[in-house]
């Protein structure tokens, strides 16, 4: 009888141990939880290791679109939680990003879609994500828990960066815009007259007389300013999502009086707006702006090939990085 509850008591260990979920902790990172408006809110902390208790200023970097876990991996391991490898960075920051709202920390992506974003059992995005997925409430929420890393005893507040990419660029952009917390705005493949000029832009490279797909885009924004307040994820975003994050944040940067380095590849579909704020702000002579292009580089710095698709076997994101240290370092 006592070998046989012996057997039962290593079968079940044995069993507890394959099955334990691994931790933010595992791949690295400190995660802690806010309260934000009485719901959970994920971030995660990169630190050079053994100084996480070191007093640094944070890197808070505004993640772009799409219901993505923060850490995904599959059978060979983890995803990179960040764009580009944070380890120089973190040898002078410690790094922020926060999770999506009701989006799960860590995730198989054998669970999510191609893309790597989280579809329900509808085929749809989860509608808990759907309802907060919008510019004001990551501003309002990002805000918050900056207060709150910032009262931290490992947090120095000589110095906060924020940083966005894509749609980040513009919850980072209207963050500076508001908040005085703010010392140095890295804004990093943002269109600054809005969503909706991206998705006329792209439409514009690709139709034809038969299929004037600019043209429908145009319609829908016309649909989207008559029920700015729609709130039906059917089809993807909210018209109020839509309507947010279209709204031209030119108007963010224009007021910004702290130094402020913009970042794009020129095939990307917001490079023409971009390089139109870059010749106006200088005519303006707002000297506290720096534009770094990226030439021949699209969305996420991957060059084009001659069939104009990007070529993943040439990774520029960690010179990307390392040029915002470099900035940050001089500035």
């Amino acid at each position: 009888m006592k070998q046989v509850l012996t057997t039962i008591l290593i079968l079940t260990l044995t069993l507890a141990t394959f099955g334990q979920t691994k931790t933010a902790k595992d791949y690295g990172y400190t995660h802690l939880q806010f309260d934000y408006k009485s719901e959970k809110v994920d971030i995660l902390i990169k630190s050079k290791k053994g100084e996480e208790n070191k007093r640094k200023p944070l890197f808070f970097f505004c993640q772009g679109s799409l219901p993505k876990p923060l850490i995904k991996y599959d059978e060979k391991g983890p995803y990179g939680v960040f764009s580009f490898n944070p380890d120089s960075l973190a040898i002078k920051y410690h790094l922020v990003i926060v999770g999506k709202p009701f989006i799960p920390l860590i995730m198989d992506v054998k669970k999510l879609s191609r893309s790597f974003d989280l579809i329900d059992s509808t085929g749809h995005y989860p509608k808990q994500y759907s309802d907060r997925n919008l510019l004001d409430y990551y501003v309002d929420r990002d805000i918050e828990i900056i207060k709150f890393l910032q009262k931290q005893n490992w947090v120095s507040k000589k110095q906060l960066v924020l940083a966005g990419h894509s749609e980040g660029s513009t919850v980072a952009a209207k963050i500076a815009s508001v908040s005085h917390l703010v010392t140095h705005l890295i804004y990093s493949s943002g269109n600054p007259m809005g969503r909706i000029m991206s998705i006329i832009q792209q439409d514009r490279a690709t139709e034809s007389d038969s299929v004037k797909s600019a043209e429908n885009d145009i319609e829908y924004w016309q649909d989207v300013v008559k029920n700015k307040t729609k709130m039906d994820a059917t089809y993807g975003d909210t018209n109020k999502a839509t309507y947010e994050f279209s709204t031209p944040p030119i108007e963010y940067l224009e007021k910004l009086k702290i130094p402020v380095l913009v970042c794009y590849g020129t095939k990307d579909w917001c490079a023409p707006f971009v390089d139109f704020v870059r010749v106006d702000f200088i005519r303006k002579g707002k000297d506290n702006f720096q534009f770094n292009p990226y030439i021949g580089t699209e969305h996420n710095f991957f060059p084009l090939t001659k069939e104009n698709k990007p070529n993943y076997d040439i990774f520029n994101w960690d010179k990307v990085a390392n040029d915002w240290l470099k900035w940050l370092n001089e500035k």
